[in-house]
């Protein structure tokens, strides 16, 4: 039986830690589950959360995996599975990957026959989404694109950002439901459930007839997103638009002192 990978995307801060925290415990906690965790630093601060006795963890840093380093990403999955035969792959790509590359990755003749894509969610946060759309829009739109489902993040902190959010992603992916729940309403099994499944529900988005999330078909900037950018599948790298800095200190800095020191 072929290993199952789930793809959790998400632009920087959305939640996608939190998401793979919350089907770790919720839906993944009897699997054999490896995790491969990427960031676009040296150093990978979310691969230390997530580090447990049942989990083992892949850290791949310094690049993204859908760019340079997209021949070690597909070596790592390989090696994983020939080493562990796990059940289930988490991967939680560079919040400034593309999730189009990383599925091309995941098709590689190396991996087809021994594990499958079962999953492509990518994590929304409703406040900062028309902020990235406006400044990332590439990496950003590719995310939604190609995603089976999208997760909203942060609705209960702010309702009133709920319906906009929604249309945004509606105007780039009108065919993919739309979960906009709070988290803490929303069950792993909810958030994985088939696409024809969400699709068969009344509520896809989770947030009540008003709010602007059902699907008006509207398809046109979708479809033309989806041309566009298979056209050109990878015109810019996170490398040329994005640089990380890393600093060693010994001093623990509180939020406050942070944004002292950055603001």
């Amino acid at each position: 039986m072929a290993t199952e990978i789930y793809i959790i995307a998400g632009f920087l801060g959305a939640g996608k830690t939190t998401l793979i925290q919350k089907l770790l415990q919720q839906a993944f906690q009897r699997d054999k589950v490896v995790l491969i965790e990427n960031d676009f630093g040296e150093i990978s601060v979310d691969a230390a959360l997530l580090k447990s006795g049942s989990v083992e963890v892949r850290e791949i840093n310094s690049g993204c995996i859908c760019c340079s380093l997209s021949g070690d990403f597909v070596k790592a999955i390989k090696e994983l599975l020939e080493r562990f035969h796990p059940d289930k792959i988490v991967i939680e790509p560079s919040g400034v990957g593309k999730l189009s590359d990383i599925l091309k990755a995941c098709s590689d003749p190396q991996i087809q026959p021994l594990a499958k894509v079962k999953a492509k969610i990518t994590v929304v946060d409703v406040k900062r989404c028309k902020l990235y759309l406006d400044n990332f829009g590439e990496f950003f739109e590719d995310q939604i694109q190609h995603a089976d489902t999208i997760l909203l993040s942060r609705t209960g902190d702010f309702p009133d950002k709920v319906s906009e959010a929604c249309q945004l992603v509606q105007s780039l992916n009108a065919q993919s439901p739309i979960l906009a729940k709070p988290w803490s309403q929303l069950t792993a099994a909810e958030m994985l459930l088939p696409r024809h499944d969400q699709h068969d529900q009344e509520e896809p988005c989770g947030h009540g007839p008003g709010c602007g999330c059902r699907r008006q078909g509207v398809q046109n900037r979708a479809e033309h997103g989806r041309s566009h950018h298979g056209s050109h599948a990878h015109d810019h790298a996170a490398e040329d638009i994005f640089d990380t800095v890393t600093i060693r200190t010994k001093r623990v800095f509180s939020m406050e002192d942070l944004k002292t020191s950055l603001l």
